[in-house]
């Protein structure tokens, strides 16, 4: 499954291989609370057809109906590309259904050759980030290597925007836990690859849109190469199989490093790297274990998004390192988890016991 940003660009050059009108928006810039992020794509055919979004719904429906009464060149002010502000009153953010006053600036662009759209689409497939420096005066491209997580910047001139290759996952051990975490990571936007060497293991797993592989862990890490668009999971609870793949995965640029286990064995697993394969403790602080969040996880599914939790927290910048974790003392699981149960039932108490007219 393709992240959103790749399915917009590839539906847009498609309609435009076909002979269709397309328009490609770009959130460009937000103010307040914002449904999308600067950055986030869409694009609309002149059947009003649309791929991706901008806003919760209502800046599309005014755009499809523009589009819809009056054609594409009904959405822009001209053939060169143009800039749209919604929501700077009050009354416009409550008609375009922008929380809390926000404020969204687009551009929409013809898409044309020049857009270059298919380079752009090409760069990702080679796992390359690129900058789009997009004319405004002349709606010409041009495009060169950048990173994945810049920030769009707008001026009078130009709207430069950054993308990059698609997230990806790799998890070492089929079995349930791994096609719950293969199913959320797909939902998310990620490409997974899931690889066992075990037959037995291998003969009943499949999903749609995962690459099963039976390579041995440290030759898949070795041929894929992580880089820091992507995670590695290790699920198989075996050292001769998680080991193979954390040694040379905490060596590579993947901005996710996690093994499942106990928190003793995962203590165990790390001095294990260090004392035997010579791994540093500065390099193990990257290595998370136990993988995921807490959140009181039981069954396969709910460990699968406790896992998928802390990837996306990593890859967001919302997490506290691994190095943080071993360096103030994380509170004991189970008694973290007495105090939160504690909080919430003087919530639960205090709820009850209060009158309300």
């Amino acid at each position: 499954m393709e992240d959103l940003d790749t399915l917009v660009l590839r539906t847009a050059q498609r309609w435009l291989t076909e002979g269709q009108a397309v328009v490609l928006v770009t959130v460009a810039r937000t103010w307040g609370s914002s449904p999308r992020p600067p950055g986030s794509l869409m694009a609309i055919n002149g059947r009003g057809e649309t791929v991706g979004s901008v806003s919760g719904g209502c800046i599309e429906d005014d755009l499809i109906h523009r589009i819809r009464e009056g054609g594409v060149e009904a959405a822009m002010t001209g053939a060169a590309p143009t800039v749209q502000r919604y929501g700077i009153s009050a009354d416009q953010a409550h008609r375009f259904g922008l929380p809390c006053g926000g404020t969204v600036e687009l551009v929409l662009e013809r898409v044309a050759p020049h857009s270059r759209l298919g380079d752009l689409l090409v760069a990702c497939e080679q796992r390359q980030s690129t900058e789009r420096v997009l004319d405004l005066k002349t709606g010409a491209v041009t495009l060169r290597p950048g990173r994945r997580d810049g920030v769009p910047q707008l001026d009078e001139a130009t709207l430069t925007t950054y993308l990059g290759p698609q997230a990806r996952l790799i998890v070492i051990g089929a079995g349930d836990l791994s096609r719950f975490l293969s199913q959320m990571a797909l939902s998310l936007g990620f490409e997974v690859f899931v690889c066992d060497p075990r037959e037995e293991h291998r003969a009943t797993w499949s999903l749609a849109g995962v690459t099963l592989t039976h390579e041995m862990p440290d030759d898949l890490i070795l041929r894929l190469k992580p880089d820091a668009g992507t995670a590695v999971v290790a699920l198989t609870h075996d050292p001769k199989l998680d080991d193979l793949a954390l040694i040379d995965a905490l060596q590579s640029e993947a901005f996710y490093v996690g093994a499942i286990g106990s928190r003793r064995n995962s203590t165990t697993r790390r001095e294990r790297l260090h004392e035997h394969f010579d791994i540093s403790y500065e390099v193990l602080d990257r290595l998370h274990g136990p993988a995921g969040l807490y959140i009181g996880s039981k069954t396969p599914a709910e460990i699968a998004l406790s896992i998928m939790a802390e990837v996306v927290a990593v890859k967001n910048g919302a997490a506290i390192t691994v190095a943080e974790r071993l360096r103030i003392g994380e509170i004991g699981r189970a008694d973290f988890a007495r105090k939160e149960e504690d909080f919430f039932q003087s919530r639960r108490l205090k709820a009850k016991f209060t009158l309300t007219p």
